[in-house]
């Protein structure tokens, strides 16, 4: 047996070949298909990254015109879905609604048994549209509220906020949004991608694989951050407190603030820049700075205090806030967004596929180890 021990939560390690996205942790650096996330994000759309990531280029505008058709077109669910985000009862988290609904998905996609190129292609539009009209609609229907139509003439950032509050976003709501979407398309093999790659690598369908991936995104260490940043800000304003003295009290207690760090990055989080710039416009174009100016002093302090910089889940959830999306959907937009980067790594997956199958570092007893029967134990 080897002594060796395995690097714990497989740190480092490469599991795989990728040609969709890469990270530079030390510069920080993110990048889809070599494209830069910054160019990305101030000069694109959703639809034009998602199109990057699923065909390896950038769109021409009758390929991009027909890209936002299908996905148009794909704005549709089978009564039978609808019945269940009104039957699960008032305990039900979107994330639980969420994760169980894209499995009974499969059952009425007419694709589901074909793991072709072409057919993943099309499984993926479907599923982009359907997660988003998913949380939506079961958001409405917990508030007791009419289930909104999707628009073909909106953009999918534009529709999303539409079904979800039946008011037509602003062009500054719709364009934030938009841009939260591009930030969160991809991010090279976290937990839940990884996931739907292993889950794929078995030809199980791309339902499933996003089903699992889905279930990794609801665990608080992957997705989840966000909305605990946003606990924190109310709790704070809720008493009244100095954010820096509380923030010092919490890190006293060993307890640790959300939305700083990460495993990847050394540096600041690409996509956190944007997401800073995007919470203080949103505040003070709505003249309400306080969560803004809450998060500007904690960051502050925990970089002097502990050198952690603020990353993706820090600013994004004030600037959802400053959408008016309730905290507990704030995963599940999450999943809106990154179902285009879990699409493309299935889609990879099975173009060039072999089970993924890694060893594990043998720890427990030296065998061979005796037997003792029950009688003289």
């Amino acid at each position: 047996m080897s002594t060796a021990v395995a690097p714990k939560g497989l740190e480092g390690i490469v599991a795989t070949n990728s040609s969709i996205c890469w990270i530079d942790g030390d510069a920080g650096v993110l990048s889809y298909r070599g494209i830069d996330i910054h160019e990305l994000a101030q000069r694109s759309t959703f639809e034009e990254t998602t199109y990057l990531l699923w065909f390896g280029k950038l769109p021409n505008q009758a390929e991009l015109a027909e890209f936002s058709k299908k996905l148009a077109e794909g704005r549709k669910l089978d009564p039978k879905i609808i019945e269940l985000l009104r039957s699960v009862p008032n305990s039900a988290t979107p994330m639980q609604v969420l994760r169980t609904a894209v499995s009974l998905l499969s059952i009425y996609d007419a694709d589901e048994a074909d793991n072709s190129h072409d057919a993943n292609v099309r499984k993926s539009y479907r599923l982009t549209s359907q997660i988003a009209m998913i949380v939506a609609i079961f958001d409405r229907i917990r508030k007791d509220k009419n289930i909104v139509e999707a628009d073909p003439s909106l953009s999918h950032a534009a529709n999303f906020l539409w079904m979800l509050n039946g008011e037509k976003p602003s062009a500054t709501a719709t364009r934030t949004f938009d841009i939260a979407l591009i930030l969160h398309a991809d991010h090279e093999l976290n937990a839940s991608t990884f996931a739907a790659r292993v889950i794929a690598a078995t030809l199980a369908d791309i339902h499933s694989a996003i089903t699992g991936a889905i279930g990794a995104l609801k665990g608080p260490l992957h997705g989840g951050a966000n909305e605990a940043t946003m606990r924190l800000l109310y709790a704070i304003d809720k008493e009244g407190a100095d954010p820096v003295e509380y923030v010092k009290q919490m890190f006293a207690e060993k307890k640790k603030i959300s939305g700083f760090g990460h495993r990847v990055y050394h540096t600041e989080d690409p996509r956190a820049t944007h997401l800073r710039r995007m919470s203080e416009e949103l505040s003070k174009a709505a003249g309400d700075t306080r969560w803004f100016d809450l998060s500007q002093r904690i960051e502050a302090f925990v970089k002097q205090e502990k050198k952690l910089n603020a990353n993706v889940d820090f600013y994004s959830a004030s600037t959802y806030t400053m959408l008016g999306i309730d905290i507990d959907l704030f995963t599940p937009i999450f999943a809106i967004s990154r179902i285009s980067g879990w699409a493309a790594h299935v889609i990879e997956q099975h173009d060039d596929n072999r089970l993924i199958r890694p060893r594990a570092e043998y720890v427990g007893p030296a065998y061979p180890a005796a037997y003792t029967p029950v009688s003289e134990r």
